[in-house]
């Protein structure tokens, strides 16, 4: 490549991809993906947040993160409506799906347990762990999408949140089977994630009487219906 440096490289692909929302390139080897604020065009304009305004809160987030030591993509560039972001590999719900053995497949999942309760040991939150916003690269994970509020006074139900949204992400994309899901939340109370799930426990004990109403449908109900089946039951039945 005839170029002098990776911000030539992001300077030509901003006029050649002007407007385009997302783009992967490579440099010196690795990859990388351009982000540009999003045009909104008619309606739109009215229904979504200024893209402009919520590009430069993801740079900030970006930034304030890493400063924390949470693991998200390096942060190689930005600027007036647009970022750019190192490569962390495929999200975890990518690996399912991947021409990989079983084991390989329980290895990543448990890495991306073990990286959730790694972040909340920091103190933060992620605000919607599912696995598609977690990525996976030769067993490092990644967090993708921050939603949550790292001010928040009430960290502690955000990370209980950020647990109930995991496994039930766990559930919704693996299906009715606790005898794979089971060992990947051990994974996240082996490394820190304990009390976090004893927490939870308790939280989800006036919900139980959900699973009454639930269960008749757990075989039949949507894609983001049977998983709170098996999320509840879960809680109920694990000590």
């Amino acid at each position: 490549m005839t170029v002098s440096s990776l911000q030539h490289v992001i300077d030509k692909l901003l006029v050649e991809h002007q407007g385009e929302r997302i783009v992967s390139f490579e440099y010196q080897g690795r990859k990388y993906w351009l982000k540009q604020a999003e045009r909104l065009t008619g309606a739109m304009r009215w229904l979504k947040s200024q893209p402009q305004a919520a590009l430069q809160l993801e740079i900030a987030t970006l930034t304030q993160l890493a400063k924390k030591g949470a693991p998200v993509p390096e942060l190689v560039a930005s600027g007036e409506g647009f970022l750019v972001v190192a490569d962390v590999g495929m999200p975890i719900n990518a690996w399912l799906n991947a021409e990989i053995d079983e084991a390989e497949k329980l290895k990543i999942l448990q890495d991306s347990a073990t990286g959730l309760a790694q972040l909340h040991l920091k103190g933060l939150a992620h605000g919607r762990p599912a696995l598609r916003d977690i990525c996976w690269q030769a067993g490092n994970v990644s967090f993708i999408d921050f939603e949550a509020n790292q001010q928040d006074c009430d960290m502690h139900r955000q990370q209980i949140r950020d647990l109930l949204v995991y496994i039930h992400s766990l559930y919704r994309y693996i299906g009715p089977h606790p005898e794979i899901v089971e060992p990947v939340i051990a994974a996240y109370r082996a490394a820190g994630g304990e009390s976090l799930w004893q927490a939870s426990k308790q939280e989800m004990k006036k919900w139980q009487w959900l699973n009454y109403l639930i269960a008749p449908l757990k075989s039949i109900g949507g894609k983001d219906l049977r998983p709170v089946y098996w999320l509840l039951r879960h809680f109920k039945q694990t000590h």
